[in-house]
């Protein structure tokens, strides 16, 4: 266990991060998610749209350092990927 202050400060501010990075995280990968399955129903229009989300709480995500700028990158082009394999 900590025992200065600021020890204990930084495991607040720790957990407050987590907390928050977690939210980026999450939504990010349950937007990836939903467009996959969008896209394997078939759904042209609303594919379209899923990826739009997708794309924009990857970009929140890297722009937020949950993740990195690369790695969003690469997630976004898979996604777009399948979108035009499916088209």
């Amino acid at each position: 266990m900590a025992n200065t202050r600021s020890a204990k400060k930084r495991i607040r501010q720790n957990v407050k991060r987590r907390m928050r990075n977690k939210y980026y995280r999450t939504r990010a990968r349950s937007e990836v998610k939903s467009a996959r399955q969008v896209i394997q129903d078939g759904e042209r229009d609303s594919a379209v749209e899923a990826v739009h989300q997708a794309v924009s709480a990857l970009d929140q995500a890297a722009s937020k350092g949950v993740i990195h700028k690369k790695n969003a990158a690469r997630r976004k082009s898979r996604l777009m990927k399948r979108l035009a394999k499916a088209e």
